[in-house]
């Protein structure tokens, strides 16, 4: 089913239990146009909602999963991503740092999104589409994909959450190391650093994609989004602390159609087992 996103820019549409964000300027790399800080945030939330949608993928249309910020367009005048209203131009660095986090909604939403969410490069990821990709759950990538800061070539510092992710991904000082070396990670390096989870081969990649995700989709979502819970609580908590909430999640899983079929099933899985002479 197509979802009509308001934009040209952006292409979504839901099947298999998988709602796709496909960001839709391949002419100039999928680099993010300010129409993106609207549909893609939309999307989010209109998946997130629909008990059809098991899982999120975001991926780019042609060669690329993202470019970036459209530093060669410059920073034209668009409308707030919140409200559509067109703001003020930003005079201090506190007000432009603001805006920026606005935009940045996009990553902050798929990273914390109760559903799981994927990212699917056909190719490079480069500054804040690098960012946007970080933030989902799991990656696979086309052989040819590459991750690349790119933002020291130009000056900048940064944006999107790009460096936070990254530090929690590989460490701080790994992390430093690529933004200030303006380090281009391949596919091979990416994967073994657990950038990546999947490589496949590039004309592979859309179906791969896919299956991965229709695969997800089928299984039991609760448990999947509390694994998702228990996974980000262990960054930061005690194993005390985090006991108690994790049990309580085991304890509520118990209580989901998803076990009880899953654990009907098992029985008689074991049932036929039990009954097939050796």
């Amino acid at each position: 089913m197509q979802i009509d996103t308001g934009t040209e820019t952006v292409v979504a549409e839901i099947a298999e239990g998988v709602g796709t964000i496909t960001l839709n300027r391949p002419e100039r790399r999928n680099a993010l146009h300010f129409e993106m800080y609207t549909a893609v945030p939309r999307l989010l939330e209109l998946f997130v909602d629909d008990p059809d949608v098991g899982c999120i993928m975001v991926t780019g249309a042609g060669t690329a999963f993202s470019s970036g910020g459209d530093v060669g367009r410059g920073a034209a005048r668009r409308p707030s991503a919140r409200t559509g209203e067109a703001p003020r131009q930003p005079k201090t660095a506190k007000e432009r740092g603001q805006m920026l986090a606005e935009d940045a909604r996009m990553v902050e939403m798929l990273y914390s999104s109760p559903k799981i969410t994927l990212a699917a490069l056909p190719g490079a990821a480069v500054g804040a589409g690098m960012s946007l990709a970080l933030a989902a759950d799991f990656r696979i990538a086309a052989r040819s994909a590459k991750l690349i800061g790119g933002w020291g070539r130009l000056g900048f510092s940064g944006d999107f959450g790009g460096t936070w992710l990254l530090s929690r991904m590989v460490g701080p000082a790994r992390a430093l190391e690529f933004l200030i070396d303006n380090t281009v990670i391949d596919s091979e390096r990416a994967l073994s650093l657990g950038l990546f989870n999947r490589v496949v081969p590039d004309e592979e990649l859309h179906a791969a994609a896919l299956a991965w995700a229709t695969e997800i989709a089928a299984g039991p979502r609760v448990a999947h989004q509390f694994f998702k819970e228990n996974v980000r609580q262990a960054e930061h908590l005690p194993l005390g602390e985090h006991l108690p909430l994790e049990g309580e999640r085991m304890a509520q899983s118990v209580m989901t159609d998803d076990h009880r079929e899953a654990f009907k099933r098992w029985m008689e899985e074991a049932a036929a087992k039990r009954a097939t002479p050796h």
